[in-house]
């Protein structure tokens, strides 16, 4: 690949969304990096890995030492309801300390930030507030980051997953049935599109505010979810059977 191929820094990539992001851009010709802190997932995605923890400063740096200049930063890095703490510092604080040190790469380039919240940062559930509030901070995040980088030509946007088969999700499907199958199946019965979504189509979605095709939008929060979140909970009760 010469220099001139696009960038691209994915945290969280060896599996799930993070791992269809990285073939769907590596697919597009850019040049990819996964980062994550298992090394035998990130190397089944067959692209360069980085081997760090998103939460260490150190790890942050070295990770943009071999990449150099990025066009584009995709903060996937994400665990669930792992305690208040370490849950905001996972999902959010990684994800602006990363932000920032990149940025300077990022102007110089043209780049942009990409950060993968979810819907639990829009709309409230029981249970896991610390997931919600880290996922609802990404969505501000990447909207004060938009406003302070975009004179800079840095435009920074975030994509709200709903359900999505991975395997993170897999394992929250056993808490409501007894195989991961019935769990998707009884999660999904109110979304408009009636299933749950893909890695590979949430990739399309980063993909696209990654791209040209995407020259002016920013601060802009991209929802894929089949609709879920529009759902009015409160008439579901008239809803046919």
């Amino acid at each position: 690949m010469s220099d001139d191929d696009r960038r691209v820094l994915v945290t969280g990539g060896g599996t799930g969304i993070g791992a269809a992001i990285a073939r769907r851009m590596t697919a597009g010709g850019d040049r990819v990096w996964v980062m994550g802190r298992r090394r035998e997932p990130l190397e089944a995605v067959g692209v360069p890995v980085i081997v760090g923890d998103v939460t260490r400063d150190e790890d942050r740096r070295r990770a943009l030492e071999v990449t150099g200049d990025l066009d584009v930063l995709v903060n996937n890095a994400g665990v669930g309801d792992a305690g208040w703490q370490q849950t905001l510092d996972v999902n959010l604080t990684a994800a602006h300390e990363l932000s920032r040190l990149a940025a300077e790469g990022l102007a110089r380039r043209g780049g942009s930030i990409v950060m993968i919240s979810s819907v639990a940062g829009l709309v409230a559930a029981q249970g896991a507030p610390g997931y919600a509030v880290s996922k609802a901070g990404m969505l501000m995040l990447a909207r004060s980051l938009a406003v302070t980088l975009g004179r800079r030509g840095v435009r920074v946007n975030a994509v709200c997953p709903g359900w999505v088969r991975t395997p993170m999700a897999d394992s929250e499907m056993l808490a409501i049935a007894g195989e991961p199958e019935e769990g998707y199946r009884k999660a999904s019965a109110h979304v408009p599109l009636g299933r749950p979504g893909t890695p590979e189509e949430v990739a399309a979605a980063v993909a696209f505010l990654a791209s040209p095709d995407a020259s002016f939008i920013t601060a802009a929060t991209l929802t894929v979810d089949g609709g879920a979140s529009v759902v009015d909970v409160g008439m579901l009760a008239f809803a046919p059977d």
